[in-house]
């Protein structure tokens, strides 16, 4: 609230301005953020105030708002219902996070021919205040799915540049790995998932940490060893097709390959067999190599860039629930 004061101007009348709208806070997805890490030390978040209105008539300036960079795949959840908001699948998209505050009116906007010196003003309204939860799901085509030390980091660091951990040990895998794999004209993203075990939907393992990753890829490859004479093929498939089952239904409609790895050891062929005349029986489609000594790679790589190119190729697979051990 002022009033116009100046040499020879009598009752100058009323000369406050409106208060500045505030700032927004933005999140934007782009493509040279890789993690979310930056919000481990940083998690407010605030635009700039709209400044005060002042005489004269002197509007308030608006405040600048808070663009937050986030990777693409970035999914954005509301913190106290878990009612996800904005799902980042482009670089260059914007979701209003918090909308700013409106400027108030100062009292020269309520002058009139009945009321020349009014000394009303308007407050202003303040800006939204929320909590997000941010939660980061890989872009992959083909997600890598499999019991521990199957050879999935092996087989992605064959098939791409991609150089994952390898050790002779489970769980040398702690995190997801991204690969780009090269079959001719075609490319495609692979990502290779810390292996699962009976009971990952739970926690237990690696637990759900990363089965959120697979769910956006359009085919799903189930590495298989075939060499572990303590295991069956058959059963490790429905191990982990029943966890990704109990994380998220959605996984159940996606393609599936099976794999079987190294084929090259010793006294894996009985139980080559075994998983074979199980994927003919259940119409899977089925591929052997070894992935360390590099047999039938190129095949792979060339059936499943085939597989993505042409879509109508990616068949979901009808498992029946007494073969499959799990409910559809």
């Amino acid at each position: 609230m002022a009033f116009r004061r100046e040499k020879y101007v009598p009752k100058g009348g009323p000369s406050g301005g409106d208060g500045g709208n505030g700032g927004s806070v933005i999140i934007e997805s782009s493509s040279h953020v890789n993690t979310l890490l930056a919000f481990r030390y940083n998690r407010e978040f605030r635009a700039q105030r709209g400044r005060h209105g002042e005489g004269s008539n002197c509007h308030g300036a608006t405040g600048e708002d808070t663009v937050i960079r986030v990777p693409v795949g970035t999914v954005v959840f509301d913190e106290e219902s878990g009612e996800p908001l904005f799902d980042f699948t482009a670089p260059g998209q914007q979701f209003l996070a918090a909308r700013g505050g409106k400027g108030g009116r100062g009292n020269a906007r309520f002058a009139s021919s009945t009321n020349r010196a009014p000394r009303r003003t308007e407050p202003g309204q303040p800006g939204e205040e929320r909590r997000l939860r941010l939660e980061l799901k890989l872009l992959a085509d083909v997600g890598l799915v499999g019991f521990p030390n199957a050879g999935k980091s092996t087989l992605l660091s064959k098939l791409s540049a991609a150089h994952p951990k390898i050790a002779d040990y489970p769980f040398s895998t702690v995190e997801p790995c991204l690969g780009v794999v090269a079959a001719g004209d075609d490319s495609f993203v692979m990502a290779d998932i810390p292996g699962l075990i009976e009971g990952a939907h739970q926690g237990h393992g690696l637990g759900t940490r990363f089965l959120r990753h697979i769910e956006r890829t359009r085919l799903l490859v189930h590495l298989v060893d075939v060499s572990e004479t303590e295991r069956d093929p058959v059963e490790d498939f429905r191990v982990v097709r029943n966890e990704l089952a109990q994380f998220s239904p959605a996984l159940l409609e996606k393609p599936v390959v099976i794999v079987a790895n190294k084929v090259d050891l010793p006294g894996s062929e009985e139980r080559l067999e075994s998983l074979r005349a199980f994927c003919r029986a259940e119409s899977l489609p089925l591929l052997a190599i070894s992935a360390l000594r590099g047999d039938a790679l190129d095949a792979l790589r060339y059936d499943l860039g085939a597989r993505l190119r042409e879509g109508t190729a990616l068949a979901v697979p009808k498992l029946a629930p007494e073969s499959s051990g799990f409910s559809r």
